[in-house]
C-alpha cells in the first residue's frame, strides 16, 4: 500500500489562510478532494493523510467530514487549542472521531522561538497519548534544539517532524541543520516526514541533486524505519507538479531494498498512525501488504 502522508485541502479565504502571501497566488483558490484524487490515482497512491492548514476547530471538523465520505483519506491531522483551560475535554471530544490521527500547531509562525516549552502547551500535548494521537512538529531549523528539549519531556507521546524542519535548500545551508536534526532524531518516539522539500529549494531552478544531500542526512538520522513519504500538496505546486514532487523520493529510494522502499512509501505510515483507516482501498491492497514492494 502506498500512503501519501502529508497533503492539504482548503476552501480559500484570505482571513483564514493569511500565510498564503503575494508570492503564492496559485494557491489562492479552493483545493478539494476531487482535485487531488486523479493525481494520486495517476501516481499509484492508495491513501493520504490530510493535514490542517489553518488553526481553527471548524477546519478540522470539515477535514473530518471529507474523510468520512472520501475513502482515500485514511486520516486527518487536525488542530485543537492545546493551551486551553479545558484541553482534556477538547481533546477527548476531538478523538471521538476515529479518523483523527493526530494534532498539529503551526509553531513555525509563533514569535516566541521557545513556544514549545511553554508549560500550558506541554500540558495540552500530554493529553494526546491516552487517545493514541500523534503530534506533528511544524518548525524551522532554528527551532530544532528547542524541539529536542520539548520531545524529551514526554515518555509516551509519539511525534512526527514535518518537512525535515524545512532546511534552507535554496541557500545550500546544511551544517547546523544536520547537527541539530541528528540530536532530535535520537528520540526513539520521533518519526519524520520526507515532504515539503521542493518549496525549500529554488522554486524555478531546483533539481533532484539539490535535494539529495538533505535526503542523505535524513536517512542517516532516522533510517528507512522512521521516515514517511509526503508531498505537501498543493503547496508543493509552487515549485513543481504533484508527479515531479513525488518522483524525487521514489527515485532516491531506488538504492534501497524493496522492503525498505515499501516502508517509507507506506508501511511506516500505517505503523505510525494506528487510528488510520488503512484496512482496504479501491485497488484491493490490504493492511497485510504494507511494506511490500510498491
Amino acid at each position: 500500500m502506498i500512503v501519501e502522508a502529508h497533503q492539504h485541502f482548503w476552501r480559500y479565504n484570505r482571513r483564514d489562510y493569511q500565510w498564503i502571501d503575494g508570492r503564492m497566488r496559485v494557491l489562492e483558490r479552493d483545493f478539494l478532494p476531487e482535485d487531488l484524487e486523479p493525481l494520486i490515482k495517476r501516481n499509484g497512491i492508495d491513501r493520504t493523510i490530510a493535514v490542517q492548514a489553518c488553526q481553527t476547530a471548524s477546519e478540522t471538523e470539515w477535514l473530518l467530514e471529507l474523510a468520512a465520505v472520501r475513502p482515500f483519506i485514511a486520516g486527518v491531522i487536525g488542530w485543537v487549542d492545546l493551551q486551553a483551560d479545558d484541553v482534556e475535554a477538547s481533546v477527548e471530544r476531538a478523538a471521538r472521531n476515529p479518523k483523527l490521527v493526530g494534532v498539529r500547531h503551526v509553531v513555525q509562525s509563533e514569535p516566541d522561538d521557545k513556544f514549545l516549552l511553554r508549560p500550558a502547551f506541554g500540558r495540552g500535548v500530554a493529553t494526546l497519548a491516552q487517545h493514541a494521537l500523534v503530534y506533528d512538529l511544524l518548525i524551522y531549523p532554528r527551532h530544532l534544539a528547542v524541539a529536542s528539549d520539548f520531545v524529551g519531556q514526554f515518555d509516551n507521546q509519539t511525534f512526527v517532524l514535518d518537512h525535515l524542519a524545512k532546511p534552507d535548500i535554496r541557500s545550500r545551508a546544511i551544517g547546523d541543520w544536520a547537527r541539530d536534526l541528528r540530536r532530535l532524531a535520537q528520540h526513539p518516539r520521533l518519526w519524520c516526514k520526507v515532504s515539503g522539500l521542493v518549496t525549500e529549494a529554488d522554486w524555478e531552478r531546483w533539481t533532484p541533486k539539490d535535494l539529495e544531500p538533505y535526503l542523505d542526512v535524513a536517512f542517516d538520522c532516522f533510517g528507512p524505519a522512521r521516515l514517511i513519504a509526503g508531498s505537501d500538496w498543493p503547496v508543493c505546486t509552487l515549485a513543481g507538479d504533484y508527479s515531479r514532487t513525488m518522483t524525487v523520493l521514489r527515485d532516491y529510494l531506488a538504492r534501497y531494498p524493496p522492503a525498505e522502499r515499501g516502508a517509507v512509501l507506506g508501511g511506516n505510515a500505517q505503523r505510525l498512525w494506528k487510528r488510520g483507516d488503512f484496512d482496504t482501498v479501491a485497488s484491493g491492497v490490504s493492511r497485510k501488504d504494507a511494506g511490500s514492494e510498491p
